[in-house]
């Protein structure tokens, strides 16, 4: 067994949010990390944020600020969910970083010295009023298979078929409508294909790979392997090609390096390593684990492994493949609110009951599954809450109050019974976590828990604790001793819960390290007990409820009620009663950005914060009183209720205040200093 293990999380994408989606490679990765440290493995856990290309570029040129700022920004955001979700990372950094661009070159230097970097003319699609090379997801227009318009210029939404830009009808660029045209750059690329053998036999080695991973990469195999462009001209927000002219690390070139330069951040910061190379020198002794989702396989087993060969690193021992995230049977959506950010999770229930679910859930093939928020509720109040938490608690309650916190000694009968089975079936229950079988994991603990639930009942040591109170003790001990147990077991993946029971119970972690070979008793019974209270209380509908919030029904004005007061009588037609202003939702606005919309004269395409977690796109008809700069950096006043309309393609989100007769004459209502997000009574 190697002496040192590193795991890994696939690198966020620093423009955005993390969302529930993101949340089960987390939660599975540190599910993985605290098992492996309780088994007393030297664990190293690392990510970053992901921070080059050019939807970042471009979303930090339309927020008026530079690429690193952006990026920080997001960093922030990120590092309290992780921290929040209960992930254990012990560093998180950036690919934005000296050390990264430092791997980045000497990598390639290596690459370019074996002779597996070529040099070829590339056709790609390019914005002649921009000025810039287009990425496939920068043009839009009719699909050529189904004609459904508005597509994307790789595949299409509505049918599925993979395409070129080339390919659509009538394609425009999403930056500024107008159509591109193609020209030719020369472009780097990595010779993929001269190590097909090498990858072929890589996927097939046991325990790389789940067989059914395995055996879908085949396709590519069978197809040939294309070599992988590694290069994109400028401007590009990333780290330029030493040597090179314009161009730049192709994102998914250093952001798997990223993995390496956040270990060289981690040596330095602990001085627990002299350099990343502890653990990805080619002949250092670690095992290196990357936990991924099944959409960046490609990357992670065939392109990866060959650059680190190529480079004399370390090779990946294992990549972990998980499925992806439904929410209610269907793909995660903003309009129908199941787009659900973890900081909006986070906001209404406790990371535990998310933690279980998803781990109940998580099994070694990389399936999909489905966070039916009704199944989510009863399953964790059902399993977690009054099993698992109830039985620690009725067992500590009668033990405190009515027997004086005293734990009777061990002693030969039923009792020991219930707990040299638990030992029995918690062999197993480590059997699957290492077989990274969490589901199979979770439902043996439960199980355990479940017995010693049926033990109390066939017991009845409440009925006692007056008349037999030795006899009483004596059951309520052992099954103390069962909960100790259970909450071992599951440690990692409901750490939180776990630790307060050790702390009630006033007894030490029980590690999986501590359980090898252990035998009745488990709990020093000379040791009084501590004070218990519930561990975690029962979710309640309202708060599962709270997590869906439509985009259409966020942004839409409230229905009147049907009890509704009719306006008083001769209110004149169009005037609006009090109760009907009072709906009306205004808020301050900050403008971020600003442009104007092809063919259309008096519209301008915003940018404009209104203090929530995105800033919103409003069209407004202010371009003959105002050009696009003279806007951004302003306040305004935004109806923020508005239902959202399309307006020359534009999702508008919003209706800014202005006051005069229009055209070149109109002002924006000016709301002062006041923060984004302010309500305007």
């Amino acid at each position: 067994m190697s002496v040192k293990t590193l795991v890994t999380s696939a690198l966020p994408y620093a423009n955005g949010p993390l969302h529930l989606g993101h949340a089960v490679e987390y939660v599975q990765t540190d599910i993985l990390v605290r098992f492996l440290r309780s088994a007393g493995r030297d664990v190293l856990y690392v990510c970053a944020d992901d921070t080059h290309g050019t939807p970042i570029e471009l979303s930090a040129a339309k927020d008026g600020i530079p690429p690193e700022q952006y990026v920080a920004s997001f960093w922030e955001q990120h590092r309290r969910d992780f921290q929040d979700l209960g992930i254990g990372l012990d560093a998180f950094y950036t690919t934005h970083s000296p050390e990264n661009r430092a791997y980045a070159e000497l990598i390639y230097g290596r690459l370019k010295e074996a002779g597996d970097i070529a040099r070829r003319s590339v056709e790609q699609t390019y914005c002649e009023v921009d000025q810039r090379f287009l990425p496939d997801r920068f043009v839009r227009g009719t699909c050529p298979n189904c004609k459904s318009p508005d597509q994307y210029g790789d595949v299409c939404e509505v049918c599925g078929k993979t395409y070129s830009p080339a390919d659509l009808i009538d394609p425009r660029c999403v930056l500024c409508g107008t159509p591109p045209v193609r020209r030719s750059s020369e472009h780097l690329f990595f010779r993929l294909s001269a190590h097909q053998a090498f990858l072929q036999e890589l996927i097939r080695a046991p325990g790389f790979l789940h067989p059914a991973v395995a055996n879908q990469l085949q396709a590519f195999f069978d197809q040939g392997l294309n070599d992988w462009d590694i290069s994109r001209d400028g401007p590009y927000f990333g780290f330029p090609i030493p040597g090179e002219t314009n161009k730049y690390f192709y994102v998914w070139l250093d952001a798997p390096i990223g993995y390496i330069a956040t270990t060289e951040k981690w040596a330095k910061d602990s001085g627990r390593a002299a350099s990343a190379l502890a653990y990805w020198a080619e002949d250092a002794d670690a095992e290196i684990i990357h936990v991924i989702g099944k959409d960046i396989v490609y990357f992670h087993a065939l392109f990866w492994p060959a650059v680190l060969k190529v480079a004399h690193l370390k090779r990946p021992s294992r990549l972990v493949v998980h499925g992806h995230l439904t929410v209610d049977g269907t793909k995660m959506s903003k309009s129908r609110g199941t787009f659900i950010t973890a900081r909006t999770y986070l906001d209404a229930l406790d990371p535990a009951y998310l933690r279980y679910f998803f781990a109940s859930n998580l099994g070694p093939n990389p399936e999909d599954f489905d966070l039916s928020l009704t199944e989510f509720r009863q399953r964790v109040n059902g399993e977690l809450v009054n099993n698992v938490c109830n039985l620690a608690n009725r067992v500590l309650s009668l033990l405190a109050v009515p027997l004086g916190q005293r734990l009777a000694p061990a002693a030969a009968g039923p009792g020991q019974v219930l707990v040299e089975e638990a030992l029995r079936k918690a062999t197993e229950v480590r059997a699957a976590y290492e077989k990274i079988d969490f589901r199979t994991a979770v439902r043996g603990a439960t199980e355990i828990s479940q017995s010693a639930n049926q033990f109390l009942q066939a017991r009845a040591p409440w009925a006692k604790v007056k008349s037999e109170p030795e006899v009483a003790r004596r059951d309520l001990s052992d099954a103390a001793e069962v909960a100790y147990l259970v909450a071992g077991l599951l440690q990692p993946v409901v750490p939180t819960v776990a630790d307060k029971l050790f702390a009630q119970l006033q007894a030490p972690p029980l590690t999986f390290a501590r359980l090898k070979g252990a035998a009745y008793p488990l709990l020093d019974r000379q040791k009084p007990i501590g004070t218990p209270a519930p561990l975690l209380p029962r979710m309640e509908e309202t708060q599962v409820k709270s997590l869906i919030v439509p985009a259409a029904a966020a942004s839409a004005p409230a229905a009147a009620p049907a009890s509704a007061a009719p306006p008083p009588e001769g209110a004149a037609p169009g005037t609006l009663s009090p109760e009907d202003f009072a709906k009306v939702a205004l808020r301050v606005g900050l403008v971020r950005a600003a442009e104007r919309v092809p063919k259309a004269d008096k519209l301008l395409k915003l940018t404009v914060d209104v203090g929530e977690a995105e800033p919103r796109t409003i069209a407004a008809g202010i371009a003959e009183a105002y050009a696009p700069e003279a806007v951004v950096g302003r306040r305004v006043v935004v109806v923020a209720n508005l239902a959202p309309r399309t307006i020359r393609g534009i999702l508008s989100q919003g209706m800014l205040l202005a006051a005069g007769p229009g055209g070149a004459a109109l002002r924006l209502v000016d709301p002062g200093d006041l923060p984004p997000g302010s309500e305007v009574r």
